[in-house]
């Protein structure tokens, strides 16, 4: 029997382009532990070159056909793009609704275009939970334009702007309440806003209510552009992606991209330790060493809050 290849192996390999190993590659690095991490460690001095941008909105926007369109932009100036679209998680499989992407198949065939599909697993925010790992791993063999297609979201669901560059809002017209979209923290992360299916009446009022929310925001360093799109088409699809330039050239020349991309590697960071010290928690409880305090918490004799300081007291970490 042959060998399962090493991560290395894996990693050299993605490198050189082999779509096998790179999808193997992305699988390990999903589930947490010492192979996957040992991977982004692995890459992370080549990370840092690409440019990432998300793209969110509320279910039936068209995120998943805009970003389709927004591959063809790139594929025709000779850049490698990778996709990772976030899709809600099947009851049954636990994976992504949507794993195979249909919409975006007309890509599947260029070598230049890697999409992955990942399950929300519950994790709230529009991310997967190992999206930003992910992310960092496509960085680091090479991709230099990554796109971050969120799962439809709703109030508070904003990470994708701590996680990429620039932040594109999909909006359609009668999009409904504005006061909606501003409790989804939307108007405040948001880079550039596309009204989508502009070819739909109603696009006009769309973007003057957009306009007036963001003027009630007051005065910012960089003012979001409002642009009519027809992703079904195409219409608009170059103008949106200049404007994501314009906002790149924006993050330089203000000195904020470094800071950003700073925040998210702190931001991994603390995700990490979270995500040790818990499955150390759990390793400590399954070992007998927390049984008695999870017991007494059981009962009640022992406030959960005390119980945690006094296993973490007594746990090496």
């Amino acid at each position: 029997m042959t060998p399962a290849p090493s991560p290395e192996d894996l990693l050299a390999a993605a490198t050189a382009g082999d779509r096998r190993a790179l999808a193997r590659l992305v699988s390990f690095v999903e589930e947490a532990g010492p192979g996957g991490d040992g991977v982004l460690a692995a890459v992370h001095p080549a990370t840092g070159r690409a440019w990432t941008t998300g793209i969110t909105g509320a279910p039936g926007a068209g995120k998943s056909t805009l970003t389709s369109r927004l591959v063809e932009v790139i594929r025709l100036a000779g850049t490698r793009v990778a996709i990772v679209a976030v899709d809600p998680s099947s009851p049954f499989s636990g994976g992504a609704v949507l794993g195979d992407r249909v919409r975006m198949q007309e890509h599947a065939g260029d070598h230049g275009v890697y999409i992955r599909s990942m399950a929300s697993r519950g994790h709230l925010g529009g991310l997967a939970a190992a999206t930003p790992r992910v992310v960092a791993m496509l960085d680091g063999v090479g991709f230099l334009e990554i796109l971050v297609e969120t799962v439809g979201v709703g109030q508070d669901e904003v990470d994708v702007a701590a996680n990429t560059d620039t932040t594109v809002v999909v909006v359609t017209p009668g999009w409904g309440d504005g006061v909606q979209v501003a409790k989804a923290g939307l108007l405040e992360v948001g880079d550039v806003f596309v009204v989508n299916k502009a070819d739909r009446p109603g696009v006009e009022q769309a973007v003057d209510d957009l306009s007036q929310m963001l003027e009630m925001g007051g005065d910012r360093a960089w003012r979001p552009p409002i642009l009519p799109v027809v992703a079904t088409t195409g219409e608009g699809i170059g103008a949106m992606w200049e404007a994501v330039h314009r906002h790149r050239d924006h993050l330089v020349a203000s000195g904020l991209l470094a800071g950003r991309r700073a925040a998210r590697l702190l931001a991994e960071f603390e995700a990490a330790l979270r995500a040790g010290l818990r499955d150390r928690m759990r390793q400590a409880v399954a070992d007998g060493g927390g049984e008695g305090v999870a017991a007494a918490v059981a009962a009640g004799t022992v406030d959960p809050w005390t119980a945690a300081r006094r296993l973490l007291e007594r746990t090496d970490l």
